[in-house]
């Protein structure tokens, strides 16, 4: 453990433990009945770019139980750097316990049951956003809008292999069986899919209209949504022919300058039971929902937003929408019912956060940071 300690203070290193104790604390205070879930939401920050005006630097918890309500701050390896890089990413998994976040340069992985650190890897190429297969032994990492994704090891942080596509690396999801990885580059206008156990190359989806940003998966592996430059809406893929097969355009809403990401919609998410697809509208500071149970999808709905929205994804029930801004929606009502605030009463912003629950001190389940779709069933 000496190694991931070099080159800190003691005194940031003590209240990191100290910081650790207070949190575990204030879990089990919380916690009256030991066998009840609690469903908590992890915010890593600075997650709007380094911006420290959003949240500061850490891991913030909310109980999504209470309202949302604040209950800790977990200081990290990350955020105790004197100036504290951007979170590219979180994941985390139920079955082994761990969580990790990426920055532009490093990899960190923490224990959840004691929120302390475990490893910090500085993977070749530096770290975009990541993902982990579902058995929580792989890390699939872009390298910072690089050439190629590094293979981890998501015990170790030993790096296993790479990926190369030479797409300007960004964007990674597994999918819910944990078969495939599916790769989105900056420069690139196809999707890329990899074999998980190979971690070969087997397919591409596409071509889009442009690159690709943000984009999700439904469960089944049959429909990819992916947002793309100069389009407010996104662009549907059949994951088994290889073609892209709709483009839906938001109706009712203009276009304009954005603050960040310099396209129109950075963000698109499934619900989980995957009815209804969110894409995010960031001149106009909205949601807009539409309808999939119906091809191609209908809008139904739109959402103001307190900010631009660049990201968002959705409590495991389905029951919330967590765009970055914030703003806590009720997908029932479509309608914001509460603000992420922090220790100090600050509004908090992040475009990196999943929800994860645990009984007692024992995660059970973890959420995804994209809004992944989880509908299983015939």
């Amino acid at each position: 453990m000496n190694s991931i300690w070099a080159g800190r203070s003691r005194w940031g290193i003590l209240g990191l433990i100290l910081l650790g104790l207070q949190g575990r604390q204030c879990l089990a205070a919380d916690a009256t009945d030991p066998q009840a879930v609690r469903h908590l939401l992890y915010v890593t920050e600075p997650g709007i770019r380094d911006d420290l005006k959003y949240g500061g630097a850490g891991i913030l918890v909310f109980d999504i139980d209470q309202g949302h309500k604040f209950v800790r701050r977990i200081a990290t390896l990350a955020s105790l750097e004197k100036k504290p890089e951007n979170v590219k990413g979180v994941c985390a998994s139920a079955a082994t316990g761990r969580l990790y976040l990426s920055t532009l340069k490093h990899l960190y992985c923490l224990d959840l049951k004691t929120d302390q650190a475990l490893w910090d890897r500085a993977p070749p190429g530096g770290c975009d956003r990541m993902s982990i297969t579902p058995d929580g032994r792989t890390l699939f990492v872009p390298s910072l809008e690089g050439p190629h994704w590094n293979v981890i090891d998501a015990t170790s942080g030993k790096v296993l292999g790479k990926i190369e596509t030479k797409s300007a690396s960004h964007n990674k999801i597994c999918s819910l069986d944990g078969s495939r990885a599916y790769c989105a580059g900056l420069k690139s206008p196809l999707l890329t899919v990899v074999d998980t156990s190979t971690r070969q190359i087997v397919d591409t989806v596409g071509p889009f209209s442009g690159s690709i940003r943000p984009f999700t998966v439904n469960a089944k592996r049959t429909f990819c949504f992916v947002t793309v430059n100069g389009l407010l809406g996104f662009e549907i893929g059949d994951l088994n022919t290889g073609k892209m097969v709709h483009r839906v355009e938001v109706q009712g809403f203009k276009t304009g300058p954005t603050m960040r990401h310099g396209c129109p919609s950075h963000g698109v998410g499934l619900t989980p039971d995957e009815r209804e697809i969110w894409v995010c509208d960031s001149f106009n500071r909205r949601l807009h929902v539409f309808d999939a149970t119906v091809m191609p999808p209908k809008q139904l709905a739109s959402v103001a937003l307190r900010d631009e929205p660049g990201w968002v994804t959705f409590s495991v029930d389905g029951r919330f929408a967590y765009p970055s801004t914030g703003d806590v929606i009720d997908t029932r009502e479509r309608k914001v019912v509460a603000g992420l605030q922090d220790e100090h009463g600050q509004q908090v912003q992040s475009e990196k956060l999943l929800e994860i629950d645990f009984r007692g001190d024992a995660p059970v389940q973890a959420g995804d940071q994209f809004g992944i779709g989880r509908a299983t069933g015939n």
